[in-house]
């Protein structure tokens, strides 16, 4: 993916990706964002992810430490990779996790699969989930430079969204049928971009925040699939999927933006 040979393909989703980032963020901040907002843009990211198979960043990291792992020079599509990722890092630290939560074919796919109407499991174990996905990081590091593994190849998103039936292409379909009953398996577990955007997004400026005008029903917890919706949470897991907001009885109690503010 990161060969020599210019691709412009290649970085339409990394321009998709960071210019959809902010002008997402500024509507959650002018709080002109809606669910129907929400879903359309999940359907484009969808989209693109088949015409163009980006902006696939679990791939393009994995593609990165291959990259480095071989020794070879960085090129143009290697360095716009590094950029890419390197921006939405930074976006992610100023405006929380919009990538993740709608932009990323990988997660779109999923969270659609998601909205399914059955029966969910809630994993709110965010500190077990938060160890696996970095020891899939550390194994995708180290089966890149000692072994030359494309760890994540096995996982099939690559396949899938290229339409080829391969057993990755079934792994990753089973991984679907997963998130219909568990929230975003794929991403909470194994990404690699996941964990890094995950510690980007500690910092981040702009997240929901609760007001004085919060009743404390507990509702939002209830209903969060990722267990950020508590008072003192840090948010790092949150995706943005607005469930918190639509269920909130009290107007104004959830609100997007800086603390104190």
């Amino acid at each position: 993916m990161f060969g020599a040979n210019f691709n412009p393909l290649l970085l339409v989703g990394i321009v998709y990706a960071v210019t959809l980032s902010i002008v997402c963020a500024y509507l959650w901040v002018r709080g002109r964002f809606s669910d129907r907002m929400r879903f359309l843009i999940l359907t484009i990211t969808i989209i693109i992810g088949f015409a163009t198979f980006s902006p696939m960043i679990p791939h393009q990291v994995q593609g990165l430490v291959e990259h480095l792992a071989d020794g070879k020079r960085i090129g143009t599509i290697l360095f716009s990779g590094i950029v890419g990722l390197g921006m939405l890092t930074l976006l992610t630290a100023l405006f929380g996790r919009h990538f993740c939560g709608y932009l990323c074919p990988v997660g779109a796919v999923q969270e659609v699969a998601h909205t399914t109407p059955t029966p969910k499991v809630l994993l709110q174990q965010k500190g077990i989930l938060s160890v696996i996905r970095i020891i899939f990081l550390v194994a995708i590091i180290l089966g890149a430079f000692l072994f030359g593994i494309e760890i994540l190849d096995y996982f099939g998103f690559s396949s899938f969204f290229k339409l080829t039936i391969t057993g990755g292409t079934l792994a990753f379909v089973a991984i679907l049928i997963v998130s219909i009953i568990m929230y975003r398996p794929f991403c909470r577990t194994v990404c690699p971009a996941g964990a890094i955007f995950q510690l980007g997004a500690l910092p981040s400026i702009y997240k929901i925040r609760r007001t004085d005008a919060c009743i404390k029903c507990g509702k939002c917890e209830k209903v969060c699939p990722t267990g950020e919706s508590g008072e003192d949470d840090r948010k790092s897991e949150c995706y943005l999927c607005r469930r918190c907001i639509g269920i909130c009885p009290k107007e104004g109690a959830l609100v997007y933006g800086r603390k104190n503010e």
